[in-house]
Parts: C-alpha cells; sequence; structure tokens
C-alpha cells in the first residue's frame, strides 16, 4: 500500500462487482475508507467482509433519491466524513430505432444519467465539508462518440459528461473536482452480457483487445487523489484506442 489514498472516504456505486469492485479492492489498498453501494446485497455485503474495516456495505438504487439520502448518512455515520464520490453504477441496453421502446430508453437515462445527478445532490454538502473532493463520474466511450442501435445509452453517457462539466464549473470554488472518465470495451459482466446478444470486435482497436477492470480502475484512483489536484471538469479516456479512429490496411 502507497497511501495515495490516506484519509480520504469514497462512496463507490456499483462496486459489488466489474469495475466498482475493482475500484473499491484498489481503495482499499491505497489506504482509503469505502463505502460500497449496490443493490446486489450478498455480492456488496461479502465484499465488504473481505475488505475488512476499512469498507461498508450500503443497499442503495440510483435512481431512489431516499437512498441516496440514506448511503451519505450511513457514509458520515461510519466514517464521518465524505471527500470522494465514485458514480460508477450503469446499464447498458440497446435497440434500434422503431422498436427501442420508451419504457427502456427511460430506464437507461434514469440509471446512468439521473442517477449521478441525484448522488451529487445527495452528497454535495458533505463533499464541500470535507473539501477538498473529488467526484468521479463513468461515462464510456459512447459519451464521446455515436453507436448505432445504442441511442439511450450513448444519450445517458454525453450527459454525464455535460453533467460533469456544469458541476465542475459551479464547484470549484468549493474545492470539489468533478472529472468523467470515458472506458471502452472492458471485461466485466455488463460487456459479457452484451457479448453473447452480439460478438464485440476489437481488431479496429489500436490495442485490439478488451482491458481488465484494473485499468479503468488506475485512472479513478489517479482522480481521487491529491496527485490530480490541478484535474477538473475534464474527459479521462482509457479505451485502447477506440476513440482514437480506425485501422485501415492500406
Amino acid at each position: 500500500m502507497s497511501d495515495r489514498l490516506k484519509d480520504k472516504v469514497a462512496l463507490i456505486t456499483g462496486a459489488a462487482s466489474g469495475m466498482g469492485a475493482s475500484h473499491a479492492r484498489a481503495f482499499v489498498r491505497e489506504g482509503a475508507k469505502v463505502m460500497i453501494a449496490d443493490i446486489n446485497d450478498d455480492a456488496g455485503t461479502a465484499l465488504a467482509e473481505e475488505l475488512g474495516e476499512a469498507a461498508r456495505y450500503v443497499h442503495l438504487n440510483v435512481t431512489s433519491a431516499g437512498d441516496w439520502a440514506a448511503a451519505v448518512a450511513a457514509t458520515l455515520e461510519a466514517f464521518g466524513e465524505l471527500n470522494v464520490l465514485v458514480n460508477n453504477a450503469g446499464i447498458l441496453d440497446g435497440g434500434a430505432l422503431g422498436e427501442y421502446p420508451v419504457e427502456r430508453w427511460q430506464r437507461v437515462l434514469d440509471i446512468n444519467l439521473t442517477g449521478p445527478f441525484l448522488g451529487m445532490t445527495a452528497s454535495v454538502e458533505a463533499l464541500k465539508a470535507s473539501a477538498p473532493s473529488s467526484i468521479i463520474n463513468i461515462s464510456s466511450t459512447a459519451g464521446l462518440e455515436g453507436i448505432a442501435g445504442m441511442h439511450g445509452y450513448t444519450a445517458s453517457k454525453f450527459g454525464v459528461r455535460g453533467l460533469t462539466k456544469s458541476a465542475a464549473m459551479e464547484l470549484a470554488g468549493s474545492r470539489v473536482r468533478v472529472n468523467s472518465v470515458h472506458p471502452g470495451s472492458i471485461q466485466t459482466p455488463m460487456t459479457a452480457v452484451m457479448g453473447e446478444q452480439k460478438p464485440i470486435d476489437f481488431t479496429e482497436t489500436t490495442l485490439t483487445r478488451p482491458a481488465a477492470p484494473e485499468e479503468v480502475t488506475s485512472m479513478v484512483v489517479f482522480l481521487a487523489s491529491d496527485e490530480s489536484s490541478f484535474c477538473t471538469g475534464a474527459e479521462f479516456v482509457v479505451d485502447g484506442g477506440i476513440t482514437a479512429g480506425k485501422i485501415y490496411n492500406v
């Protein structure tokens, strides 16, 4: 442990599995205390037990303002403060125009975009009180470019990118930094399901492979730490070159 996050207290959503669990493990290794928030109570509780006294678990449906208020209160009760919020929870869903029902569109927006808004709303006073603080919103390469058939997901991730910038402008004077992270294709349970429905082709990316969750976690740790003290309102891309362009044989 190098103590890069010593004296930090973080609330991480979607932290019971995938990238969120990777973030939680790394935060504890780096000296932080972590509130693991998720709807998967069994996996979240098991991870908190694995991580020991530096971690707790709280049930959190990110679309519920009441759940958010309770999660922030639980964090303050357990650890006394909150100075890192990682809005990681999200879903991946898509369908063609003319076929994609509005109910599924709305569910994606509720979780992926309204969720981070509710999280920042619920935690903003605690983050200000414990400043310098950091909000890290997990967007996607879909927040930088369009993806055919993924309209709700793309709209939500572009929205997270914009919300990050408006919040960064508003909170800069309170010493609360706000940045977005834009992963490409990451090996998680969520992308595994997508791969079963539609095989993911990595041959057109620069690195021609998916990333392990830990490769995104390294960026999240940086943004949570004081090493990124002059970074706010920015996009941090971890995509293996997906958004750099396509590889053509010439």
